[in-house]
């Protein structure tokens, strides 16, 4: 009975239990992400609040105003929506990927080409999430230097759902920043367990 490269054999199987559990860490997070990026998405896109305001008294009788505060009125958070969309859809993908097709690996190139596309949708995200905080702010403080006026104490119930769909999202964008380093440590660990598994050489008992 002959061992080859006997020291590296326990960090072998190291690595695998690694491999597995961060294969369920991932998916756990990414299950995370899509609950955290599907949420900002609907709440966003389902926020308007209408309210009626008195502009002016003709008399006694107020003319008043209706005014709809809707999601699609600002670009921001337009792009938002789209957004945290489209990461949310990312990490049900990629979940339905891990679960149904864990066995096929492209030839090595499945695991490179997830986190290329995990570092895509954190850029995605991580922009919709700024240009919306921009916005929001400006919302809540306006701009007196360009005389901007500040809604939020208007639209109060607007607000305070978009601030929530802003929590969301950065809640989603710090899953997707973690994600994107397992994906990539995944990437490394796979091809370490497989670089030792060729170096191995365990031979039968005669």
């Amino acid at each position: 009975m002959a061992l080859q490269s006997g020291k590296k054999l326990p960090m072998f199987i190291g690595h695998i239990w690694s491999k597995q559990k961060s294969r369920w860490t991932l998916l756990g997070l990414r299950l995370l992400a899509f609950l955290a990026a599907a949420a900002a998405t609907l709440v966003m896109v389902l926020n308007k609040q209408t309210k009626t305001f008195v502009v002016a008294t003709i008399g006694t009788t107020p003319v008043n105003l209706t005014l709809t505060a809707k999601f699609h009125h600002t670009p921001a958070f337009v792009f938002f929506a789209i957004a945290n969309g489209l990461v949310s859809i990312h990490n049900l993908v990629m979940i339905m990927v891990d679960l149904l097709g864990s066995k096929f690996d492209y030839k090595g190139f499945r695991f490179p080409m997830i986190a290329s596309l995990d570092m895509l949708n954190l850029a995605l995200v991580s922009g919709g999430a700024n240009a919306a905080a921009f916005m929001a702010e400006l919302g809540k403080n306006g701009n007196s230097h360009a005389r901007w006026d500040k809604i939020c104490d208007k639209f109060g119930a607007y607000c305070d759902r978009g601030a929530g769909a802003l929590i969301a999202s950065f809640l989603a964008l710090a899953l997707m920043l973690l994600i994107s380093f397992l994906s990539i440590l995944n990437h490394k660990l796979v091809n370490s367990s497989s670089h030792n598994s060729h170096n191995n050489i365990i031979a039968l008992p005669n």
